[in-house]
């Protein structure tokens, strides 16, 4: 950054020094006149510009004669002479050049273009109170433009800098280079002061600044992001500076002129870049605020956020700079702009309706970043969410990339906002089995929920309810609060397992579609129908004893 400005100002110097010309107005050398009458008449616009630029100039000062192109109510000569060389500093101070061969050599000229009238201006974007006008038969600087001559003045040179042009020219007037001794050190102490500030901003800034910001503890970003915002809005500082003092050198008018319209394309072009960094910064707060939030779409948008904010301040940048720093007119390219937004948004439909489809996404996050999402044939885990499409991995491991208007359209089932998930099953037992074994195999069942870790205590249905044609059913109908479905397996695992297990140790068998043949039993062989105890506190023992052994072990 350092070497960019010393760059800059070695730029400027060359310039200066190899664009030197001899006048403040630009005159055709076919077109300086030859007799006298004709830089001493008000007879029409161009000959009240010459009237006024020629007289004004160097090697040929009266301003006297100036002075008689202003339009005063008062006939007082001293004060027309000073507004006469405070309106050429004002065109000098604004890089304003005029070309005397595009003025209207024309008496009865009418603005055609502006007022209707007969008027005629010189700048109407950098001067737009300064115009001719003709008054009785003759043209001449506007009643109006002489009275805020002061006030243009102090505008062209602010903060008192206007008092320097009387104090440089002091130092001497002799010629080298082609420019006055008064200007080549005008334009040494200009550098001298770049430099010097400079100097001193990089002091303050990475001694002063840095060490401030590392006290309250933002070392880092102090280093990485503020740091570099606060080095180029030094360097805006110093073209400040630099559009204010290279108006006081009175340098040729070409000179001036060019050098303001660089200075004043920086001016939006640093501010751009400003903002750019600035955008960094921000989008490091919402990063760090998104870090907070359960939400993993936060994470996603950041970026998105980011890219979108650079990118309008990269277009709004450019169009100050083409506007503001090099006078173009943007107004028939908005309008082109507009009309050709037009036909791309009608041919573009599909890309619009998307893009306003991720919006919605963002701002009622249907789903996030790693929720299990099912919408028609879309069943898969959310990997990205972008400005186009959402991309879903499947669980056969392949990936889909569904468009957002159609995801903000469609209904979407979001598994990952689950926080109970549901686990339902129908445990048929055969008919044998009494009742009291019933009971207690339901209790049983019931004491495996209470006691796993991960179960919904608060609401769980498990009841002998239902008779089908080869099995006495229980409903088994529990909830587990659990994240995750990996997690929801593993806790039906061993729910599983516990149910298996209960049953084993009841003698609970479970049915399945069978047919069974009654024979006779013989004395040589038992009947395979098991005994059971007519005593439920057999089946209570039992119980107990499988409660003891097997739910115990959670609790130890």
């Amino acid at each position: 950054m350092p070497h960019l400005k010393l760059d800059f100002t070695l730029f400027v110097l060359t310039f200066f020094i190899s664009s030197i010309l001899s006048a403040q107005v630009i005159l055709d050398d076919q077109l300086i006149p030859l007799e006298e009458s004709d830089y001493q008449s008000l007879s029409s616009p161009y000959h009240t510009t010459l009237t006024f630029f020629y007289n004004l100039r160097e090697d040929n000062y009266d301003p006297k004669v100036a002075a008689g192109a202003l339009f005063l109510e008062d006939k007082d000569q001293a004060k027309a002479e000073r507004l006469a060389v405070k309106l050429k500093q004002i065109f000098d101070g604004n890089g304003v050049y005029v070309k005397i061969s595009e003025v209207p050599n024309d008496p009865n000229y009418i603005d055609s273009l502006y007022t209707n009238q007969a008027r005629f201006f010189f700048d109407t974007r950098r001067l737009p109170m300064v115009y001719l006008e003709k008054i009785n038969g003759e043209w001449k600087f506007s009643a109006f433009t002489v009275s805020n001559i002061d006030e243009m003045h102090k505008e062209t040179y602010p903060y008192g800098t206007d008092r320097l042009l009387n104090i440089l020219p002091k130092m001497g007037n002799e010629v080298y280079l082609g420019l006055h001794f008064w200007q080549l050190a005008g334009l040494f102490l200009l550098i001298l002061s770049l430099f010097v500030a400079h100097k001193l901003m990089t002091f303050l800034l990475d001694r002063g600044f840095l060490y401030v910001i590392r006290r309250l503890g933002y070392g880092y970003v102090g280093e990485k992001y503020l740091l570099p915002v606060a080095r180029i809005t030094s360097i805006y500082l110093i073209i400040v500076i630099s559009s204010l003092f290279i108006r006081l050198l009175q340098l040729p008018i070409e000179v001036v002129s060019m050098v303001l319209k660089l200075l004043n394309a920086a001016k939006p072009l640093v501010v751009t870049i400003v903002f750019y960094k600035i955008v960094d910064i921000v989008a490091l707060y919402f990063a760090r605020l998104a870090q907070k939030t359960e939400s993993t779409l936060d994470d996603q948008l950041v970026p998105l956020l980011r890219k979108t904010l650079k990118a309008f301040v990269v277009i709004v940048g450019t169009l100050f700079v083409l506007k503001e720093g090099l006078e173009v007119d943007i107004v028939p390219f908005l309008t082109g702009l507009s009309i050709g937004g037009l036909a791309f948004a009608l041919a573009a439909q599909d890309t619009i309706k998307n893009f306003f489809g991720s919006i919605m996404i963002f701002i009622d996050k249907p789903f996030q970043v790693g929720d299990w999402i099912t919408s028609g044939d879309v069943d898969g885990t959310v990997e990205e969410v972008g400005f186009r499409s959402t991309r879903v991995r499947t669980f056969r491991n392949s990936v889909m990339y569904i468009p957002n208007g159609k995801i903000a359209d469609a209904t979407i089932d979001n598994h990952g906002l689950r926080q109970y998930r549901r686990f339902f099953t129908t445990l048929t037992i055969t008919y044998d089995t009494p009742p009291h074994l019933v009971e207690a195999f339901v209790e049983g069942l019931k004491q495996i929920v209470a006691n796993h870790p991960d179960t919904r205590k608060d609401y769980y249905n498990v009841y002998f309810n239902n008779l089908s044609s080869y099995s006495q059913d229980i409903m088994f109908y529990i909830f587990f609060e659990v994240p995750t479905w990996p997690e929801e397996l593993r806790c039906r695992h061993e729910i599983l397992i516990q149910i298996v297990k209960l049953a084993n140790s009841l003698g609970v068998r479970f049915a399945f579609p069978t047919q069974t043949l009654h024979m006779e039993s013989f004395p040589e062989k038992q009947t395979l129908t098991p005994k059971y105890a007519e005593d439920a506190r057999a089946y209570k023992a039992k119980l107990q004893d499988f409660m003891t052994k097997e739910l115990g072990k959670k609790d130890n």
